[in-house]
C-alpha cells in the first residue's frame, strides 16, 4: 500500500461540514499540483466558456462528453471532439479564453488543496504546478489566487511536447524541482491527469467534492488524447 493510500487526507469526509486538515505524507519530498479543478474551482467555468465559444459554429457541447475529457488542453479537446477537426480551432480557442479571462477575477481556490499547499510550504517541501492549460490562463489564475510565490516551478501545456495522459508534464515539474518522481506527491482531479502522474511514477491523490482522497482504481482510465509533434503555442 502506498503512502498516499494510507493517508487520512480528509478524515472528516465531505458530508460532515468540518474543516479539512490534510498533511504531507512522510517521505514526500515535493508536491506537484494540477491547476484547474485542484488549486482553483474552475471546471464549470471552462465548460461554459467552451460551450459559448462553440455555439456560433452550431456545436452543442455535451456535458457528459466534456466530463470524460476534463484535463485535456483546449487544443486537445477540440481535436478529440466529434467533428472537431473541421472547426476553426484558433478562433474557438480565442473566444473561449476571452470568456475565461474576462471573469478571471472571480475564480476561487479549493480550500483543502490550499491547506495542503500551506502544510507543504511550512514543512519546506518544494511545490510545483503541472497544468495542461495554457500559460495565458494559468499565470493570471495563480495571480488571481495570490499564489504566484508559492511555487518553485510552474509547468504549462506550452512547456512540453505531450499533454496528459502522457507523463511529461509531471516529469518536467519534478525535474525542475530536482526531486525524483517517486518522491513526489501529485494531485490531479481528472482521469488523464491521474494516469499522467502514475505513469511518471508518483504517488497520486485526487479531489472529490472539494476534498482530497486517494485516487481509486476507477479513476485511472484516461481518455486517449492526440499527440502533437510540437508544443502548443
Amino acid at each position: 500500500m502506498s503512502t498516499a493510500a494510507r493517508l487520512p487526507l480528509c478524515p472528516a469526509g465531505p458530508s460532515t461540514g468540518t474543516q479539512c486538515s490534510p498533511s504531507v505524507p512522510e517521505g514526500v519530498e515535493a508536491l506537484i499540483l494540477d491547476f484547474d479543478g485542484v488549486l482553483a474551482d474552475t471546471v464549470g467555468r471552462h465548460e461554459a466558456a467552451l460551450r459559448a465559444a462553440l455555439r456560433p459554429y452550431g456545436v452543442d457541447l455535451d456535458s457528459g462528453w466534456y466530463g470524460r475529457h476534463v484535463g485535456l488542453s483546449i487544443h486537445d479537446l477540440l481535436a478529440a471532439l466529434p467533428g472537431g477537426r473541421s472547426l476553426p480551432h484558433d478562433e474557438i480557442v480565442q473566444r473561449s479564453r476571452g470568456h475565461l479571462l474576462a471573469s478571471m477575477h472571480t475564480i476561487t481556490p479549493i480550500p483543502c488543496v490550499v491547506e495542503l499547499l500551506g502544510q507543504a510550504r511550512r514543512a519546506r517541501v518544494p511545490c510545483a504546478v503541472a497544468s495542461g492549460a495554457s500559460r495565458l490562463l494559468v499565470d493570471p489564475g495563480l495571480d488571481a489566487l495570490g499564489l504566484n510565490e508559492a511555487f518553485a516551478a510552474v509547468v504549462r501545456r506550452e512547456d512540453v511536447v505531450h499533454g496528459k495522459p502522457d507523463p511529461e508534464l509531471f516529469l518536467t515539474a519534478a525535474r525542475r524541482l530536482g526531486v525524483a518522481p517517486g518522491r513526489c506527491l501529485a494531485v490531479d482531479d481528472a482521469a488523464d491527469g491521474i494516469a499522467s502522474a502514475r505513469a511518471a511514477g508518483m504517488q497520486v491523490i485526487t479531489v472529490v467534492g472539494g476534498h482530497l482522497t486517494p485516487a481509486g482504481e476507477q479513476a485511472v482510465q484516461p481518455v486517449a488524447s492526440p499527440r502533437s509533434a510540437e508544443p502548443i503555442r
